[in-house]
């Protein structure tokens, strides 16, 4: 085929197009793509082939045979040199689709018509668009503001305005009050009814657009934890995010802040934090022990995605009853709530016990005095220092049970550690760790193993008896070796505990101190029973073994203490 220059004068052109078939016979066709049911004809799958070439004009449902159509406007600009322009702070809208007639203009930019509007390019780029009802809300770095869709705002003199419809696309740009963006960080919006989350790095800020305007949603309580973390947030450049979603489940917004890249092994730490903001209460409620790669909602269900260890992306359904709480992407986590003991905040007090009100299976963390003095090391450096206690485990993990029992041993024995006990006088228990006491033993010794079978009886220093000598055996057992010890959850022994007691169904514990010396103490650490300072910082914890994964309510926390005047 020779070739031809053809003058391509008008915009609406039909298309020409050449295609070898596998029996080398020409193939006419008409618009790539378009269905048969609608006017379109099939397309060729051989296009790729030298031989077969094609001209497509601009107008979508025109064919071959088809409806004749005026001239238009023509197709060409003449342009010596075109060149693209990026602008950052620029909107552009194009022509429509007609889901009637089936002729879409949306790819047409029109330059006969305004169809540009620009925001001030000192307040940064647009990173975020949202359409809501007749508004286009509009979030640059440094300034959200709205613009008027199919409208326009008609000021009078005296400065007053009233919306009028208007044939413009994009009417008057409005800003909101105050001096804030969303950064650049659009992952951090999301939306639930007319309220609008969103963060601002810039101004280490969590805001929320409504009827009211932005506010501050980060002064709630949280407003130096914002400023901290967000700042940390930004300084890192590689992998740092602020991912945001509304928990349409759990009615809040969840808000991750990521300064590093992370995998299912790698979670929280002091760069990750994920928390939640609740409306019902005005303030950030909870922090999470996952950092997602990304979350949404859908159909009144919550889910998050996560990268595991072998780069595979996992999707997760928060609140499914199938799964343990506190667990995911597979990985359990105890939870755990901090909170301050305040009362008569002007007086020095001695912190004596803590009980609370709720589930079994809370456990004590920390129990931490505020700073109580700077002391002066011997380098010449100043510390403050704190009263703590020593932890208290929950009611199930401080349960143990008492054992004890006698036994005779066979022959004579001269400073040796093995002794042959008479297996038929052994009454009770004997299990290695127990203390061993006669007449003949100071100090006490304690077992290192036993055998029931022979009697062979190992210490864990040489002792000297004679023969039918009787020994006594005292130790204990916990609750996490109930069975492997005794063969049943339920020995038939007492209960003690050592952590958390019961008492009319309220668990309670005495504060043991565990503050090491200071210049000028003479009693302290284990010797006495709870802490001296105004305030106290308190941490509890859900524990690793009752009821695990199920669930676990604390309704009250109270402690009693003795007013100390300061000492």
């Amino acid at each position: 085929m020779a070739g031809a220059i053809i003058e391509i004068k008008y915009f609406n052109n039909f298309l020409l197009k050449k295609i070898n078939n596998s029996n080398e016979q020409v193939v006419w066709n008409g618009s790539f793509g378009i269905p048969e049911v609608i006017g379109g004809y099939p397309v060729q799958q051989n296009m790729n082939e030298p031989t077969s070439w094609a001209v497509e004009e601009s107008r979508i449902r025109g064919g071959y045979n088809n409806t004749s159509v005026d001239y238009g406007a023509k197709a060409y600009i003449v342009e010596d040199e075109p060149m693209g322009t990026r602008r950052f702070n620029t909107l552009i809208y194009s022509g429509i689709f007609n889901s009637r007639t089936g002729i879409n203009n949306t790819n047409v930019f029109s330059v006969g018509e305004d169809i540009t509007r620009s925001l001030d390019p000192a307040n940064g780029s647009i990173q975020k668009l949202y359409s809501e009802d007749t508004n286009l809300n509009i979030f640059q770095e440094l300034k959200v503001s709205r613009a008027l869709i199919d409208k326009d705002a008609i000021y009078s003199a005296e400065g007053g305005g009233t919306v009028t419809s208007s044939n413009l696309v994009i009417g008057a740009i409005q800003p909101y009050l105050g001096k804030y963006g969303i950064s650049k960080n659009p992952e951090s919006f999301a939306i639930y009814g007319s309220k609008k989350y969103f963060t601002d790095k810039n101004n280490n800020v969590v805001l929320r657009l409504s009827g009211n305007g932005i506010e501050e949603i980060s002064s709630y309580g949280m407003k130096d934890f914002f400023r901290n973390q967000l700042a940390l947030t930004n300084s890192i450049a590689t992998g740092g995010k602020a991912l945001g979603a509304y928990d349409i489940y759990g009615r809040d917004y969840v808000l991750s802040l990521q300064s590093t890249l992370t995998t299912s092994s790698v979670e929280r730490g002091p760069s990750n934090k994920t928390l939640n903001f609740d409306e019902r209460s005005q303030g950030w409620v909870s922090f999470f022990d996952y950092v997602p790669d990304e979350m949404f909602s859908l159909r009144n269900n919550f889910y998050s995605v996560k990268t595991n260890d072998s780069g595979v992306a996992q999707l997760w359904r928060h609140y499914d009853k199938s799964v343990k709480r506190g667990n995911y992407y597979g990985i359990d986590n105890p939870t755990s709530i901090t909170f301050v003991f305040n009362p008569n905040p002007t007086n020095s007090k001695t912190f004596k016990t803590i009980g609370y009100e709720g589930s079994n299976g809370w456990q004590l963390d920390t129990y931490t005095s505020d700073e109580t003095q700077a002391i002066l090391s011997s380098g010449g450096n100043w510390s403050l220092s704190n009263d703590v206690t020593s932890a208290i485990v929950s009611y199930n993990d401080g349960e143990y049970v008492l054992t004890s029992g006698q036994a005779k041993n066979n022959t004579a024995v001269t400073a040796s550690t093995t002794i042959t006990l008479d297996v038929g006088s052994v009454v009770g228990y004997i299990f290695p760790g127990d203390s061993v006491t006669s007449e003949q033993i100071l100090p006490l010794r304690n077992v290192v193993s036993y055998n029931t079978s022979t009697g062979v009886l190992v210490l864990d220093g040489a002792v000297s008896l004679t023969q039918f000598s009787t020994l006594f055996f005292n130790g204990f057992v916990s609750n996490v070796n109930y069975t492997n010890v005794f063969g049943t959850t339920t020995p038939p022994l007492d209960r003690y505990y050592a952590g958390f007691d019961r008492k009319e169904n309220k668990y309670v514990a005495n504060l043991i101190n565990n503050t090491p010396a200071n210049p000028g103490e003479i009693i302290f650490n284990q010797d006495i029973s709870g802490i001296k300072g105004f305030y106290a910082t308190v941490k509890m914890s859900t524990d690793l073994t009752t009821q695990l994964g199920g669930e676990k309510t604390l309704f009250s926390v109270e402690s009693a203490y003795d007013m100390n005047n300061g000492y």
